[in-house]
């Protein structure tokens, strides 16, 4: 297994819209294998295949809540209750945190390493880490979700991102 490189804040990859995954090969299995090695040397709770480079819709959780999680083509197909703001932050945006309001319940399709399809609900951490990373997939960071004066109080940080 490989620790990969992350991409940063500024790089094209992070955000294009991911490819969907249309076979899970061996080649699938170790980029999977590869992105959990790097979410953990990372100190990650997860990470999504354009934040190390690859054009999948592939997203790797761990919370303490439940273990790993492995998604693949995930979507989002139910969002509920209230918007919370909790303090966010991303691997490929280091050193940034900021509130952002995500909802509080979310309900996912993906598939498996398998390919066998599942459907989880999740509250609290995991769906706030679920919604993040399928951003990702999707070309969007965290700081997107901010407002227009906060993303401007950011504005130092983020062009000292190298």
């Amino acid at each position: 297994m490989a620790i990969l490189k992350l991409e940063k804040y500024g790089s094209p990859i992070l955000r294009e819209k991911a490819l969907p995954v249309e076979k899970v090969d061996e080649e699938i299995k170790e980029l999977v294998q590869n992105m959990i090695e790097t979410m953990y040397a990372e100190s990650g709770v997860g990470l999504a295949a354009p934040q190390v480079g690859v054009s999948k819709r592939i997203v790797v959780l761990d919370t303490e809540e439940q273990g790993v999680i492995v998604l693949i083509n995930p979507v989002i197909i139910k969002k509920e209750g209230e918007l919370k703001e909790e303090e966010e932050g991303c691997l490929s945006v280091p050193e940034v945190y900021s509130p952002v309001k995500r909802f509080s319940k979310v309900t996912v399709e993906a598939m498996d390493l398998e390919e066998k399809k599942f459907r989880t609900t999740q509250e609290g951490l995991l769906s706030i880490a679920l919604q993040h990373e399928i951003d990702h997939l999707n070309g969007y960071l965290f700081i997107d979700r901010l407002s227009p004066a906060r993303r401007l109080m950011l504005k130092g940080d983020l062009e000292n991102i190298e």
